[in-house]
């Protein structure tokens, strides 16, 4: 028997005997815990709204929002399957709700985002204070807060879901309750957050309680005419377009703690530089249409339509027409924990 082989049967004689002790050896495992950049073990993805949408519609068919709590499909990676979540951080899932219904009130630790995708009128109530919903609109659940939505409207209302449940679940943080009614009293006119908090001021003995931003309902009108402005002076970015933030008028701070959430103007016939950053960023085309290389996979997109761009994969977005995309990424947290980081194209 050679040295080596001696020295290999050696080592794996002490990894046995070690093993039911719940020891392990680093140096086998070293390369693969701690690689030289991030390796997702999931991957980009596209979902097809036109093909998706059928699907929501009949599940509509099938449960109740009150049966169901939540009526939501959920878009989960596909190198995820069972696990509920479109990247290992985020959960993305599209709410549908039919005229005449509610979504029974609850709360839970997790954060929440609604992202509105189609239909007009139905609302949110977050503790007490109602929003009516539309196209584009970002609408901010904050965690523990009661929550319930309905829709008084002759329209279903889809909406993209998007929750640090992941990231929650991980901390093993995750608390839930259900209320004991449908809908959690009014405590608020609808419109107060707006009035109090979205027009460049705070109110003189304003003092912030706490990291989410106290904005209620940031409307797409509203954020559609900041980008326009913005694209007005030129200089568009050479890899996003214009792109913009949501943002907490109390801190000015990421508008929810853990998750980060922008909109971008891309004009028409816009190809911007390759990109790369280390947050797992899901994006929905709001407007117009364009394709988005990952990695060398072609996205092609519509208004509608969502897609996953994985932690540190390399991207650009190509605009065949005047476009928008919303996105949300777990941004906050690496920023907070000193591990973000983003790479350009040289030139």
């Amino acid at each position: 028997m050679t040295q080596a082989a001696t020295r290999n049967n050696a080592r794996r004689d002490f990894y046995e005997r070690i093993g039911p002790l719940s020891l392990a050896p680093l140096w086998e495992a070293l390369h693969q815990l701690v690689p030289s950049q991030p390796s997702p073990k999931y991957v980009p993805a596209h979902w097809d709204y036109d093909k998706v949408r059928p699907f929501l519609m009949e599940a509509g068919s099938l449960i109740t929002a009150k049966e169901a709590v939540r009526r939501v499909l959920i878009l989960e990676n596909p190198e995820m399957p069972g696990s509920s979540f479109i990247t290992p951080s985020l959960f993305a899932g599209l709410q549908l709700i039919l005229p005449g219904e509610i979504a029974p009130s609850h709360r839970h630790t997790q954060s929440a985002l609604r992202f509105i995708i189609e239909g007009e009128g139905a609302y949110t109530a977050v503790d007490g204070e109602r929003t009516t919903m539309r196209p584009g609109d970002f609408v901010i659940t904050p965690s523990w807060t009661w929550h319930d939505h309905g829709n008084e409207t002759g329209q279903p209302m889809v909406w993209l879901d998007g929750l640090d449940l992941a990231l929650v679940d991980l901390l093993n943080a995750v608390f839930f309750e259900p209320y004991g009614e449908e809908r959690f009293p009014q405590a608020r006119p609808e419109g107060d957050s707006d009035a109090r908090f979205a027009s460049g001021l705070l109110p003189i003995d304003y003092a912030c309680r706490g990291a989410t931003s106290p904005i209620l309902n940031y409307s797409y009108e509203r954020t559609r005419e900041a980008l326009e402005g913005m694209s007005r002076s030129g200089g568009a970015d050479r890899c996003h377009g214009y792109k913009m933030r949501y943002v907490n008028p109390g801190t000015g701070d990421w508008a929810m703690p853990t998750i980060g959430t922008a909109m971008q103007l891309l004009p028409r016939g816009f190809t911007g530089a390759p990109y790369r950053s280390s947050d797992s960023t899901v994006f929905v085309a709001v407007e117009g249409s364009g394709c988005t290389v990952v990695g060398g996979e072609a996205f092609r997109w519509r208004k509608h339509d969502v897609f996953i761009v994985p932690s540190w994969r390399e991207y650009r977005h190509e605009a065949a027409d005047e476009s928008t995309l919303f996105s949300f990424s777990d941004r906050p947290v690496q920023e907070k924990l000193g591990l973000w980081r983003e790479r350009r194209a040289a030139g």
